[in-house]
């Protein structure tokens, strides 16, 4: 495990607030995989920052999420549905690629 995860994950105050890779360490999932969550509106930032701006993370709400099952296997399946799709496009052109080589 990453000390910095590690850190994170044995502190007994947890900050109000938490970053994408702290969100996602605390939900059990990996720092890219936060944003996917976010574009599926599954996870909601504080306030309303912009697209390029540093994104935080409600531990009250995340709290709840944890501990919701049915949120949990939604997320789990948005995430490999993300990853199938995108595995699929790279899988598709590098077969147009070698089709159009020959």
């Amino acid at each position: 495990m990453l000390p910095d995860k590690e850190r994170f994950l044995n502190l007994k105050v947890v900050p109000a607030r938490l970053t994408a890779e702290e969100a996602g360490w605390y939900l059990g999932f990996a720092a890219h995989d936060i944003p996917v969550l976010t574009a599926n509106g599954l996870l909601k930032p504080l306030g309303h920052p912009s697209e390029s701006s540093v994104k935080f993370f409600p531990v009250a709400s995340l709290e709840l999420l944890r501990s919701d099952v049915k949120w949990l296997a939604r997320a789990t399946d948005a995430i490999l549905d993300h990853w199938r799709t995108k595995n699929a496009r790279k899988t598709s052109s590098s077969e147009m690629n070698s089709v159009s080589q020959n």
